[in-house]
């Protein structure tokens, strides 16, 4: 942990992170909990619920929670998310229990969400900080797209699609970070996290440590 960096006295901060599809925003997440071990400390990464079915190598509980529809439906009904969208045909939500048990135990917890989402989440939480990753192009990311081997060709059109509104929304967020090169964006994003943990109001208990040997010298 840095120096003088106050992250276990107090409730977590809730993160958004958005991003069109095959921009690397998972990738960058995880480079972030592996790379910064001094903010990963108290970070955790929310995994959401969808009704798609896992990739080759994706792990329940790791990747996502993969449901049912109808154990979808179940929390929807039950209020159980904080966000859920339809996202490429399919649906997608973060869990309330999940993201509140992570924040209550003094973790600062990222939402991988849909500009859908965000836009949900920051209704209910305007003060909450985002952050919008953007593709160095758009034949970028239709090469990651296709070069990754993960979708179809009906499945990559329609995230293309998607691509183009996605891009619209990157002015309701508060920061934006170039994914055009993976050291240099992951370093942006752990820049973003760090400088958080350094606002005032967040550094009280440090502060006041430091104060009351001042005072004690008086």
């Amino acid at each position: 942990m840095p120096d003088g960096i106050d992250t276990t006295t107090r409730r977590g901060e809730l993160f958004i992170l958005s991003a069109p599809s095959a921009t690397g925003k998972t990738t960058l997440i995880r480079r972030l909990l592996s790379h910064h071990r001094e903010l990963a400390e108290h970070l955790a990464f929310s995994v959401s619920h969808t009704t798609r079915p896992p990739r080759v190598g994706e792990v329940d509980g790791d990747h996502y929670y993969f449901v049912s529809e109808q154990a979808f439906d179940e929390m929807i009904g039950a209020d159980a998310f904080v966000e859920w969208a339809v996202v490429h045909g399919l649906r997608y939500g973060t869990s309330k229990a999940e993201v509140e048990r992570l924040l209550a135990a003094g973790n600062d917890v990222i939402l991988d969400i849909d500009v859908q989402g965000a836009e949900q989440v920051l209704r209910q939480q305007p003060a909450a900080p985002s952050i919008f990753i953007l593709p160095p192009s758009f034949e970028e990311l239709e090469r990651r797209l296709r070069s990754r081997a993960l979708d179809d060709s009906e499945q990559i059109e329609r995230r293309l699609v998607n691509a183009r509104r996605e891009m619209r929304c990157y002015d309701s967020y508060q920061y934006v970070i170039l994914n055009d090169e993976l050291d240099r964006a992951s370093e942006a994003l752990a820049a973003i996290f760090l400088a958080r943990r350094c606002q005032r109001d967040r550094m009280r208990t440090q502060i006041e440590r430091v104060l009351s040997g001042f005072r004690s010298q008086a």
